[in-house]
């Protein structure tokens, strides 16, 4: 196993802050307020990202806006590649998806393979009014023709460094790391 090291701190806890509390704004603004609008996050890290963005939500306009949990790991190209007990965190929608404009909210965008499993894993619960995706870091790479319609932040990376996001709820403690694997 190789060593990872960081590079360097790409956000602090208020930058990660400041950058949610943007995209929620930007989520009310591109919806016309919030009717219908929905919130899924994709596990691990896309979950306590979505629950920032609904609670910056009910400060802001006052409305609670339902949230669901998707986990994507039955739905990866990837699948046969992984561990042979690939560990399932679960997936709670507690809501019907239908004529609903989702918001989509992950911790990372990079070669969109995750986003594409996730509309999958939608598409196969219902029929989505639309479909909108959330993103704390944009890497590029993307190896689908996926965007992001709300960004935190860009960050062009080589293939050969990582990012990561670490959310005090699953890490303890919240920033953005620019790390590279050790040679």
């Amino acid at each position: 196993m190789k060593n990872i090291i960081t590079k360097a701190t790409l956000m602090d806890e208020a930058n990660m802050r400041r950058a949610i509390m943007r995209i929620s704004h930007e989520i009310i603004e591109k919806n016309d307020g919030l009717d219908n609008v929905c919130l899924i996050g994709i596990q691990r890290r896309g979950v306590p990202m979505a629950k920032q963005i609904r609670d910056n939500l009910k400060s802001v306009e006052g409305i609670d806006v339902p949230i669901g949990i998707l986990d994507i790991t039955f739905y990866r190209d990837d699948l046969s590649k992984l561990n042979a007990h690939p560990v399932v965190n679960g997936t709670h929608i507690p809501f019907d998806i239908n004529n609903k404009k989702i918001v989509l909210v992950d911790d990372v965008l990079y070669t969109g393979r995750t986003v594409r499993s996730a509309i999958d894993a939608i598409f196969d619960m219902g029929r989505p009014a639309s479909i909108e995706l959330a993103i704390l870091i944009d890497r590029g790479h993307r190896e689908l023709p996926f965007r992001a319609d709300f960004i935190g932040k860009n960050v062009p990376t080589s293939k050969h460094e990582l990012i990561s996001v670490q959310f005090d709820e699953v890490d303890g403690q919240n920033q953005v790391l620019l790390c590279e694997e050790e040679n």
